[in-house]
């Protein structure tokens, strides 16, 4: 049964949707999120190690090294029978099931003994596929020649290989896998949070601009929590902050850290030849030119034929080389491209109607033209 609402409350959801509407309208987009310092900077002396070690993977169904081919493997698998207390250094062995590999991890900083850590395995003979393979125990040493790490267990290998016989079906990377958790740390690196001579906020991407920001940031986050400023800008890569006794050292770090900022990049253009990638920075500019841009194809064709002499001519039969080429070009139009900013230019050349290969070749050159504000990398 329908109802009719009072005067009132009709009255009163009017206001309130009008209220609403005049909010949303005023408010308008929110207010980009800025970059927090963390993401863009790395304090200094705080990094990995990478570790690295040889090793051999047992348990392959058939498709590990061949030995006669991979002789490396096969000293490795002598080498290690005997210390088990296996002669079988006259023997030819013939085995599949084994296959000889690299193992790599990155050490975490400040990691205590007993961590564990994920490691690689990679194939360095001709195993096909390492799935179902088990690592036997491994040192792994860094780049002082001292072991930190040891790594065992079964892999994981999301590539597989598929072979009948006449086709062959490959996906992925099947001899490369991961061991989560697989080494187990045996030495700490030298060296504690503690022992850092000061603190250095160092930036992934060096700019005076961003360091200027970044040393604001933590200044006026600084004056409101200690009253004084701690950070300095030392140049466009690093910045200094100061160690006090207001706070413990980590949980600094960790205020800094989420402090956010709008970090400056250069303007630059960097092209992909090879897979015909571009990509324009946000700063890039392009001062104001006409470019006209044409396909030119060339055809050569070859179309040999046969000369053949005439009855009792005594001639002879030969191939007379015909050969049609045809030129074609098509029409170009000629568009104006200029703009203050990355939507302007973007749509000026996407109006010309380009590939991403002339979009290379335009915009080398224009900035030959000298017309290209911005830095070209070619890779």
């Amino acid at each position: 049964m329908n109802r009719r609402l009072p005067g009132r409350v009709l009255l009163a959801i009017l206001l309130g949707l009008a209220t609403g509407l005049s909010l949303a309208l005023v408010a308008g987009p929110a207010k980009a999120a800025g970059t927090r310092i963390k993401d863009i900077a790395t304090l200094k002396g705080v990094r990995d190690n990478q570790l690295f070690g040889y090793g051999l993977v047992t348990g392959l169904q058939g498709t590990g090294d061949t030995l006669r081919n991979a002789q490396f493997t096969e000293q490795s698998l002598q080498s290690l029978l005997d210390r088990l207390g296996i002669n079988v250094r006259d023997a030819r062995l013939r085995t599949r099931n084994i296959a000889a590999v690299m193992v790599t991890a990155d050490l975490p900083p400040y990691t205590g003994t007993g961590s564990r850590i994920d490691v690689t395995v990679t194939s360095m003979g001709d195993a096909t596929s390492l799935k179902g393979g088990t690592l036997l125990m491994t040192p792994l040493t860094g780049g002082d020649g001292l072991v930190y790490a040891a790594a065992q267990g079964p892999l994981a290998v999301s590539g597989f290989t598929v072979q009948g016989a006449a086709e062959q079906l490959t996906q992925g990377v099947p001899t490369a896998g991961r061991i989560p958790n697989g080494a187990l740390i045996e030495r700490e690196v030298p060296g504690t949070f503690r022992d850092l001579p000061e603190l250095v906020f160092e930036l992934k991407n060096p700019d005076f601009k961003s360091s200027i920001q970044i040393s604001d940031a933590i200044n006026t986050w600084s004056l409101s929590a200690f009253g004084r400023r701690i950070a300095s800008a030392r140049d466009q890569r690093s910045v200094v902050v100061m160690r006090g006794r207001q706070m413990n050292q980590t949980r600094l770090v960790a205020e800094i850290g989420d402090l956010t900022i709008q970090p400056d990049t250069p303007a630059r253009v960097v092209v992909d030849q090879r897979t015909g990638t571009v990509v324009i920075g946000r700063n890039v500019q392009i001062s104001t030119v006409a470019v006209t841009h044409g396909n030119l194809t060339v055809r050569v064709t070859e179309m040999p034929e046969v000369s053949q002499p005439a009855p009792f001519s005594n001639g002879e039969t030969r191939v007379v080389p015909r050969t049609e080429v045809a030129a074609q070009e098509q029409m170009g139009k000629l568009a104006i491209l200029g703009g203050s900013d990355l939507q302007t230019l973007v749509r000026g050349l996407n109006q010309v109607g380009l590939k991403p290969t002339d979009i290379i070749a335009i915009l080398q050159a224009v900035k030959t033209a000298g017309a290209l504000q911005a830095e070209l990398v070619v890779q």
